[in-house]
């Protein structure tokens, strides 16, 4: 069937339709917006700063907060001007270009809270081999996995919805492009194109969940042969992970396993993990975490130490 192409621009219907709900959406998310940039920035500073990129453990924490940032950034500057825009349009590549980057970094952030939660069994549970097994080579190899698994991702679904024809109408009952709002447009069956989106990204997301979980519950488990101290410090560290973890997948999971269908409630679950999650990681993993503490405090002596030398 040869592809119709008629459509060069979509609308998003965004949030709300009401003038004044879009204006304390504006100010809200504007603030949400703006915090997660200063947090995560604030988590790369301490990190590359604070002498903890040495430990694997920040070291991803270190990338982490940086995915958070693009992949938040790939949706929420658009919906934050959308919210006081009249028409709120999109072209076809800009449509495709935010797909891609929705997928590509809510992929790879996936993948790098797995070796996260890998990194922890193997300092919980292996502590004695833990630099020969977590060595930088291996680390370095994990994250290049997780950029590569991400991009694998995100390619095919946009390779899935590329080749389809849209002739219109071209309203996305959304605030940014997603693969199941923008199917409901196509002008062809879909069907097979929604089987196979959702194999791709509910395997991804059911996946690396149950992942999580194992890995986490084993983790507990073998606590009970730590000493008491050592018990209540990777309670700590893990205890975050876990939050972080349930606010990801749980919206994810919702939104990806399930067929090509959508619902009302679907913008709202994904301000999750669009928004929610990765403003609420800076302040998990600084307000729980004493390392990042310590780290923080000695680069804050350190700026007032220099202020006060005049240097």
């Amino acid at each position: 069937m040869e592809k119709i192409n008629n459509v060069t621009q979509f609308i998003f219907l965004g949030l709300s339709q009401n003038p004044e709900v879009e204006e304390v959406c504006f100010v809200v998310f504007s603030f949400f917006y703006t915090v997660i940039i200063l947090g995560n920035l604030l988590i790369i500073l301490i990190v590359s700063q604070g002498n903890l990129f040495k430990s694997p453990m920040y070291f991803f924490l270190n990338y982490l907060s940086f995915v958070d940032i693009c992949h938040s950034s790939v949706t929420a500057p658009k919906m934050i001007v959308d919210l006081l825009a009249k028409n709120k349009t999109i072209s076809y590549v800009g449509c495709m270009l935010q797909l891609f980057g929705v997928h590509f970094f809510g992929c790879t952030e996936s993948f790098i809270l797995t070796v996260m939660a890998y990194d922890r069994y193997v300092a919980i549970c292996k502590p004695l081999h833990y630099m020969t097994i977590m060595d930088w080579e291996r680390c370095n190899k994990m994250l290049l996995g997780t950029w590569v698994g991400g991009f694998l991702h995100s390619i095919i679904q946009v390779a899935l919805v590329v080749q389809l024809p849209f002739c219109g109408p071209n309203e996305i009952d959304h605030y940014f492009c997603d693969v199941h709002p923008v199917l409901k447009l196509a002008c062809t069956d879909t069907y097979i194109v929604g089987v196979v989106v959702t194999a791709n990204s509910g395997t991804i997301a059911l996946g690396s969940f149950v992942i999580l979980l194992i890995s986490y519950t084993i983790i507990l488990v073998s606590l009970r042969k730590q000493s008491a101290e050592g018990r209540r410090k990777a309670l700590y560290t893990c205890c975050s992970h876990i939050a972080v973890v349930i606010m990801f997948f749980g919206p994810c999971t919702f939104m990806y396993m399930r067929p090509d269908t959508t619902f009302s409630e679907d913008k709202m679950v994904a301000i999750f993990y669009t928004i929610i999650t990765p403003m609420l990681n800076p302040l998990i993993y600084t307000l729980r975490n004493a390392e990042v503490k310590k780290a923080m405090k000695r680069l804050w002596f350190r700026k007032v130490f220099l202020e006060a030398n005049g240097k």
